[in-house]
């Protein structure tokens, strides 16, 4: 695939479920109610604007490497600098209520920290991506990649491992 169109997809694909998680975050206004829930709404929020911001810029001038470089560089410091404020406030005990339940997505959010680490080390030396085989923005791309992937993660925890999702009983089947 042609790096152009990979990260046309990218973009718009996360551009997508940054409208989903508004829509899901409509369905499930409690997740806006304290602080704590709040910043973890917001992670999941960046984890899907940032990469599709990446995807947007590598778009604009694929022949002037320092565009996608500088702004690579720049989103992905913002995502480790409020990944790690995450990672940092979310070392606290579990609530007596269950509040803070920490799935495997969550537990591991420093992964996302260390992806965005990746992509400002290829953004400032491109070079690294040969030891792989890859260009630069290729190596990029894979990461990016991964962030998707544990973006989705972390929406489906934090969506279903609530205390109020655990305590609400499944609806009964309907009968005719």
């Amino acid at each position: 695939m042609d790096l152009s169109t990979f990260y046309a997809v990218v973009s718009a694909t996360c551009f997508t479920l940054v409208g989903l998680w508004w829509s899901a975050l409509d369905r499930r206004r409690e997740l806006l109610a304290d602080e704590e829930t709040r910043r973890l709404v917001g992670g999941v929020y960046l984890t899907f604007l940032l990469p599709g911001l990446m995807g947007l810029f590598a778009q604009v001038a694929p022949t002037q490497p320092w565009l996608w470089r500088s702004t690579f560089g720049l989103v992905s410091l913002v995502g480790a600098w409020s990944t790690l404020r995450l990672v940092r406030a979310d070392r606290g005990p579990l609530g007596s209520d269950g509040s803070g339940l920490r799935g495997p997505f969550r537990r591991h959010r420093w992964v996302v920290a260390v992806l965005y680490a990746v992509i400002v080390l290829v953004a400032a030396a491109p070079e690294l991506g040969g030891a792989v085989g890859l260009s630069g923005l290729q190596t990029a791309a894979l990461a990016v990649v991964c962030l998707v992937v544990l973006a989705h993660g972390l929406a489906w925890e934090l969506l279903t491992t609530t205390p109020d999702v655990q305590q609400r009983p499944l609806p009964s089947p309907a009968t005719d």
